[in-house]
């Protein structure tokens, strides 16, 4: 299991830092054997380049291929799908961070929930009663034990004891905008950190949100990409305050929350936005933090493919440098990698590696960067203990 150490992740006592993607489809693709093979082209090119962790999604709740087809009822093909998903990670080495439901109504999500809810008869009007109605916290309840204590079918791993899941995040993207206040959604984070804990105490535990700041740190408000970001109902520093979160998620997009700053302008805000979560993690909440998504669209003209280098380039050497000097930093997960034959699914964001060499060049190069920390017994050690074979990886060490 990778484990939490103060603000590092370990795996055997040794470090475990993480260079990784999001492919939040890949359940979707596994239910069809004609699709299957996809899952397994993603996962074979992103060990091609030494990525270790994929965020994927552990929910679809309603609609097509539905796992959740209602509350508690399940498709036992889709979840083979997932057990799937799962076993064909470990045979890549790759560790997989599952989501377990949606802030968008994509795949379902808080919206689906409350739709069971208004069918059932309950009192509900809005979205955001997902964070506060007893009955629908059951229903999400049900859910994460549901998924928590699945036995695999290919290996009869239960998946709260099987090492491929790196973690469990409560929600994608998890906003509250009734209540900017941040006390609806704080209160579920609590209800929830707690019941995840008491059926999984061993696996990491991440809130799943975008990192904006909220009014615990009114002095912090001024970090966030604009005056609505800090009116969603998300508080950084308070909601990563609550016992059972493991380490800290942070989401970086300024092409979509900067209005019609320069390519300059961007780079500048993604320094800074990461030093100053890399700055409260190390601080305030003495934990890791991972920015869980980050990208950049190609495909409104904005911008180029030379500046999404520049762009991927910029978010691996702000981690490293937190990295070498064992800070709070401990990796990043692109937005996100698609297989050949998948490009149907493309939002601006997608990279298929066997197609972009240069991309798969900055990611192969972050990756033994990354690699050479991991070589490390421990923090104390320096450079003493470095495997000998790794002279590729430990050659960028000058540079960093």
């Amino acid at each position: 299991m990778v484990r939490r150490n103060g603000n590092q992740f370990v795996v055997n006592g040794r470090p475990f830092y993480v260079n990784g993607f999001n492919s939040y489809w890949l359940m979707v693709l596994a239910v069809d054997t004609s699709t299957r093979q996809q899952v397994s082209d993603v996962f074979r090119q992103a060990a091609s380049v030494g990525l270790t962790v994929c965020r994927t999604w552990g929910f679809n709740d309603g609609g097509w291929r539905a796992l959740q087809k209602s509350p508690s009822v399940y498709d036992e093909d889709v979840f083979k799908a997932l057990d799937f998903v799962v076993n064909e990670a470990r045979k890549y080495k790759i560790r997989l961070l599952l989501s377990l439901t949606n802030n968008w109504e994509s795949y379902g999500g808080k919206k689906q929930y409350v739709k069971w809810g208004k069918d059932a008869g309950l009192n509900v009007t809005s979205d955001d009663d997902f964070f506060v109605d007893p009955n629908i916290k059951s229903y999400f309840k049900c859910h994460i034990k549901t998924i928590l204590t699945r036995v695999n079918t290919f290996n009869n791993i239960s998946y709260k004891d099987d090492p491929t899941i790196f973690g469990w995040e409560l929600m994608n993207e998890a906003r509250c905008e009734s209540d900017s206040t941040g006390n609806k959604l704080q209160g579920w984070i609590q209800e929830m950190a707690y019941y995840v804990k008491l059926i999984d105490p061993i696996h990491l535990l991440a809130i799943g949100t975008e990192g904006f700041y909220g009014p615990s740190t009114a002095d912090r408000l001024q970090v966030n990409p604009n005056s609505y970001a800090g009116q969603v109902g998300t508080d950084f520093i308070k909601n990563h305050r609550v016992l059972g979160i493991d380490f800290a998620s942070v989401h970086i997009y300024p092409d979509t929350w900067l209005s019609d700053a320069s390519p300059e302008a961007h780079i500048q805000f993604v320094k800074r936005w990461m030093q100053d979560h890399i700055e409260d993690a190390e601080n305030i909440l003495d934990m890791p933090v991972v920015f869980g998504e980050f990208g950049v669209s190609t495909k409104n003209g904005r911008f180029n493919q030379t500046f999404r280098d520049t762009f991927i380039d910029t978010v691996y050497k702000t981690v490293l440098n937190s990295t070498r000097r064992g800070g709070s930093a401990s990796g990043c997960l692109f937005w996100q990698l698609l297989s050949e034959g998948t490009e149907n699914m493309d939002d601006g964001y997608a990279v298929v590696l066997n197609k972009e060499p240069s991309i798969a060049s900055i990611m192969s190069v972050q990756s033994r960067r990354i690699q050479s920390f991991n070589s490390r017994c421990n923090w104390n050690c320096r450079w003493n203990c470095m495997k000998t074979t790794s002279v590729d990886e430990t050659s960028h060490h000058d540079d960093l």
